[in-house]
C-alpha cells in the first residue's frame, strides 16, 4: 500500500509535498484520496480472498477514521468482517478472515480487526460504550452492502433507544478522558486526538446528534475539525509514524509543511480550533442533557421554567437566556454577560447569537459600559466560561480588537501553564479575589486584563509594548486620563516588583526606592501593582509563585513600607445652599426628592430633615426598588440632609419619585412596610451572593488624622442587595451619626468612606472605634 502518492481524478497528489498541505481544500481532497485508495486496495484483497465469489450476507466494513472518511497518511485501519451466521460456517468465516488480515499485516499497516454477526455487534455495543460510539460510523468496504446497512440501521436504532440511559456514562467517560489528557488549547505538546477539544470530541458530537437528543453545531466547528485533521496529517508525514501527539521537536516541521510562518502561529491555530470544538461540545452536551430532562416524566407540553436573573436575563435549564422584554441596546451584551457570570451560568448559544446582532458600543464608551465591563471582570469563577462564549460569538473582538493579537497565543516559558489570553483571564480571576486590598478594584482588574496584551508576534519587550496597546484600549473605553495613566503604569511595570524581589538585594535601600518609583510614589498605585504582581504569578502557575518567591516578595513590600504614605480620601463635606422648594417641603415635614437621568444611570437627590437612620432608610428604599447604587455623596446643610445617589436600574426604568417620597415619610414615622420588597429581594439573592463571596472577607479600618471632629472609617466589601441599608442600620444601632459619607462601587466592590461622630459631635473613642469596626465587618459578612 503506497504511502506517498495516490490518484484523484487522474491527478497525482504528493502526500509529502508542501502543496498537498497548503493548497485550498488540500486536506479534504487528500483524505478523500486516501479513503478512495485504501478502499480500492481492500476491495482487491477481498476479491482475492473470496476468489471472486459473491457471498450473500457477508461483508467487510470499516469503522474509525476510514469509516468516517477522515483517515490520515499513516492512520491505522479498524475493520470488521460482518456475516449473517448462515452463509458460511464458522471455519469458513475464520479462514476468510485470515485471508483478509494477513495481506494488511504484510503491508506493515496497523490493524484492529474483528469478526461479528449482527447480534454480536449489538451485544458488544450494549456492553462497551466506546464500541457503541465507534460502530455508529460503520461503513461498507466490500461484499454484501445490505448486511452493513442492516447492522448500521439496527445499531443506530439501539443507540437512539438507549441514549438517555447511556448519556451519563458518556459524559463521565468524556470528563475522565479530558482529565487524563488535558486541554488541547492550553498544551504545548498536545494529544490532537484525546485531549479536550481534540479529534475524538467530534466523534462524541456526532454520536449525540445520532441519538436525536440534539443537533450539533456545524460551520466553524467543521472547519476547526478539518484544521486539526490537517495538523495530524502533517504530523504523520514529518514523523513517518501514525502519531497523534504534537511534540516540541515536530513543531517547526509541521508548521513549515502547513505553510505557517512559525511554530507559534501553528500552535495558535491549534488552540483556537480546539477551543471551538470544546465550546461546541459543552453546548451540545448541555442541549442533550436538557432534552433528556425534558422527556423525563413529561405528559403533554409544558412551559419552560424561567428564573429571573435581572436585566431581562433568565436562567433556563442551566443556561442564561434572554427574555422577550430585554432592553435591546449596545449595553445588553455586557449586562447579560455580567448576570450570567455572577450566576456561574453559560450564555446559551442562541442568546449569544442574538447579542452579537446588536449594535457596537460607541467610541468612546459611555460610563455605564465601563462600569458593566469592570463588573464582568469582577465576577470571579464565572468569568472564564462566559468570556469563552463571548469570544466564540465575536463580541470580545468587537470590544477589544487588540485581543486578536493574544487570542490562543502559546507561551513556551515553562512557568506558564496557559495561552496568553487564558492567562490574562486567570489573572483577572486571581485579582478579583484580592480586590479588598486596593482602593480602585476597577483599575486593578483592567490592569490584570491588559498586563500581557503586548505578548504579540514580534514584540521584544511585552511590558512596554503592552502599555502602548493599553493606552489605545483605554482611550477607546473613555477611561478618564488620570485613571488610564494608572492602568498604563500597571501594564508597563507589572514585572518590576517580582524582578526586584528575586534579583536584587532587598536590604539595599535602592531596591525599595526602585519599587516605590515603579508605582510613581503613589500609595494606592503601589497597592495596585503589588496585588497585580501576586495575581499574575498565581495565574501563571506554582512555579511562578512558590513559597520562596512569596517570602522574597513580602520582604520587598515590607521594605517599601506604608507608614509614611497618606491615602487619598474623598474630599471633606462641603456646604451648599438649599433651593426654595427644598425649604418649603422640609417646612411641611416632607422629604424633597429629585430624579434625573444621567449617562446609563439615574441621579436621585434626597433632601430631608437629618435624623439617625436616614442613610439606612434611603439605601433600603433604593434597594427595594431594585436599584444598584453606583456612587453616593451624603452631606448635611443646616440640619437638612442633602444626599445625592447615582443608581442603576436592573429593569432600566427610572426610580419612582413618589414612592421614594412616600417611603421616606412613612419610615420617619416608624413604619417598616416600604422595606418589605427589600426583604423579598434579599431572600432570592442571598444564595447566589454567598457563592460569589466565598473566601473574601470585608476590610474595615480607620484612617487616622483624616478629618477634624470626625472619625473616618473606610469599608471595602462585596456589593450585594441591601448592603448599604445594613451598614446604615449598623451605624444607627451603635448610636453614631453619619456626618457625611462617600459611597462608590467599582467592579462589584464597594469602597465606602464614612465620617462618623458621636451623637453630640466629636470623634469616637478608641473603644468605640474597635467596637464599630467589628460590628461593620460582621454586618457586611454576616
Amino acid at each position: 500500500m503506497s504511502r506517498t502518492t495516490t490518484d484523484v481524478s487522474g491527478a497525482r497528489l504528493d502526500l509529502a509535498g508542501t502543496r498537498a498541505f497548503t493548497a485550498p481544500g488540500a486536506g479534504q481532497a487528500r483524505r478523500a484520496a486516501i479513503a478512495e485508495f485504501t478502499t480500492s486496495w481492500l476491495r482487491d484483497i477481498w476479491a482475492e480472498a473470496t476468489g471472486g465469489r459473491s457471498l450473500h450476507g457477508v461483508a467487510l466494513a470499516a469503522v474509525g477514521s476510514l469509516g468516517r472518511g477522515d483517515a490520515g497518511p499513516l492512520s491505522d485501519l479498524d475493520l470488521v468482517l460482518l456475516h449473517n451466521g448462515r452463509t458460511l460456517r464458522e471455519k469458513e468465516i475464520n479462514g476468510l478472515a485470515d485471508r483478509l488480515w494477513y495481506p494488511v499485516w504484510d503491508a506493515k499497516v496497523r490493524l484492529d480487526h474483528s469478526v461479528r454477526t449482527l447480534n454480536q455487534c449489538r451485544s458488544v455495543a450494549s456492553d462497551d460504550l466506546s464500541a457503541a460510539v465507534g460502530l455508529l460510523d460503520v461503513a461498507p468496504v466490500a461484499g454484501d452492502p445490505e448486511v452493513v446497512s442492516a447492522i448500521r440501521a439496527t445499531l443506530s436504532h439501539d443507540w437512539r433507544a438507549n441514549a438517555r440511559q447511556r448519556l451519563p456514562q458518556l459524559l463521565e467517560n468524556l470528563a475522565e478522558r479530558h482529565t487524563r489528557h488535558g486541554e488541547l488549547a492550553q498544551l504545548i505538546e498536545p494529544d490532537l486526538k484525546e485531549a479536550r477539544g481534540g479529534l475524538r470530541d467530534m466523534t462524541v458530537l456526532r454520536a449525540l446528534a445520532a441519538a436525536w437528543l440534539t443537533d450539533r453545531p456545524h460551520g466553524a466547528v467543521d472547519e476547526a475539525y478539518a484544521r486539526l485533521l490537517d495538523v495530524r496529517d502533517a504530523l504523520q508525514v514529518v514523523t513517518g509514524r501514525g502519531r497523534d501527539r504534537l511534540g516540541r521537536e515536530d513543531h517547526d516541521a509541521v508548521a513549515a509543511l502547513l505553510g505557517y510562518t512559525d511554530a507559534d502561529d501553528l500552535l495558535t491555530m491549534v488552540s483556537s480550533s480546539a477551543r471551538t470544538l470544546a465550546y461546541a461540545l459543552d453546548a451540545t452536551t448541555r442541549r442533550a442533557g436538557q432534552s433528556q430532562r425534558a422527556r423525563t416524566l413529561r405528559v403533554g407540553p409544558r412551559a419552560p421554567h424561567l428564573v429571573a436573573l435581572g436585566f431581562g436575563v433568565f436562567e433556563h435549564d442551566g443556561e442564561a437566556v434572554l427574555g422577550r422584554h430585554a432592553v435591546s441596546d449596545a449595553l445588553l451584551p455586557l449586562r447579560a454577560a455580567v448576570v450570567a457570570a455572577r450566576s456561574k451560568l453559560p450564555l446559551a448559544p442562541q442568546t449569544l447569537a442574538n447579542l452579537a446582532e446588536l449594535p457596537d458600543l460607541p467610541t468612546p464608551w459611555p460610563e455605564a459600559a465601563r462600569d458593566l465591563f469592570t463588573d464582568l471582570l469582577a465576577t470571579g469563577e464565572g468569568l472564564p466560561g462566559v468570556w469563552a462564549g463571548l469570544t466564540q460569538a465575536g463580541l470580545v473582538r468587537r470590544w477589544l480588537p487588540e485581543w486578536d493579537g493574544v487570542d490562543s497565543r502559546p507561551q513556551r516559558n515553562p512557568v506558564h501553564r496557559h495561552t496568553v489570553d487564558r492567562h490574562l483571564i486567570e489573572t483577572v480571576v486571581q485579582a478579583g479575589a484580592m480586590v479588598r486590598e486596593v482602593a480602585r478594584p476597577d483599575l486593578l482588574l483592567l490592569g490584570a486584563l491588559l498586563h500581557d496584551i503586548g505578548k504579540v508576534a514580534g514584540a521584544r519587550d511585552h511590558s512596554h509594548a503592552g502599555a502602548r496597546i493599553a493606552r489605545e484600549v483605554l482611550a477607546r473605553m473613555g477611561l478618564p486620563a488620570t485613571d488610564a495613566a494608572v492602568v498604563e503604569r500597571l501594564v508597563a511595570e507589572h514585572l518590576t516588583l517580582i524582578e526586584l524581589a528575586t534579583r536584587r538585594d532587598i536590604a539595599d535601600p535602592a531596591t525599595a526606592a526602585a519599587a516605590w518609583a515603579a508605582a510613581g510614589e503613589d500609595p494606592d498605585a503601589f497597592d495596585l501593582l503589588r496585588v497585580l504582581t501576586i495575581a499574575d504569578a498565581k495565574a501563571a502557575g506554582p512555579l511562578a509563585w512558590s513559597d520562596w518567591r512569596a517570602a522574597l516578595f513580602a520582604n520587598l513590600v515590607a521594605a517599601v513600607g506604608d507608614q509614611d504614605r497618606d491615602r487619598a480620601l474623598p474630599p471633606p463635606e462641603g456646604r451648599a445652599e438649599l433651593a426654595a422648594p427644598v425649604h418649603e417641603a422640609i417646612a411641611q415635614g416632607q422629604p424633597y426628592v429629585e430624579v434625573s437621568a444621567v449617562e446609563g444611570a439615574f441621579r436621585v437627590v434626597v433632601h430631608d430633615r437629618d435624623r439617625v437612620g436616614l442613610f439606612a432608610d434611603t439605601a433600603g428604599l433604593l434597594a427595594a426598588q431594585g436599584l444598584t447604587v453606583r456612587t453616593a455623596a451624603l452631606r448635611t446643610v443646616d440640619g437638612v440632609a442633602a444626599d445625592e445617589w447615582v443608581v442603576e436600574a436592573v429593569t432600566g426604568d427610572a426610580p419612582e419619585r413618589a414612592r421614594l417620597v412616600h417611603g421616606l415619610a412613612a419610615l420617619s414615622r416608624g413604619e417598616r412596610g416600604p422595606l418589605a420588597a427589600l426583604e423579598r429581594r434579599r431572600t432570592f439573592a442571598r444564595p447566589r451572593a454567598a457563592a460569589v463571596a466565598e473566601g473574601m472577607a470585608t476590610r474595615a479600618f480607620v484612617v487616622p488624622g483624616a478629618a477634624e471632629g470626625a472619625t473616618v472609617l473606610e469599608v471595602r466589601s462585596r456589593d450585594r442587595v441591601g448592603l448599604l441599608y445594613d451598614l446604615g442600620r449598623c451605624l444607627a444601632a451603635a448610636g453614631l451619626s453619619v456626618r457625611s459619607a462617600h459611597i462608590a462601587t467599582y467592579a462589584g466592590q464597594t469602597l465606602d468612606t464614612f465620617y462618623l461622630t458621636e451623637p453630640r459631635g466629636g470623634q469616637l473613642s478608641p473603644g468605640r472605634v474597635a467596637a464599630t469596626v467589628a460590628a461593620v465587618i460582621d454586618c457586611c459578612d454576616g
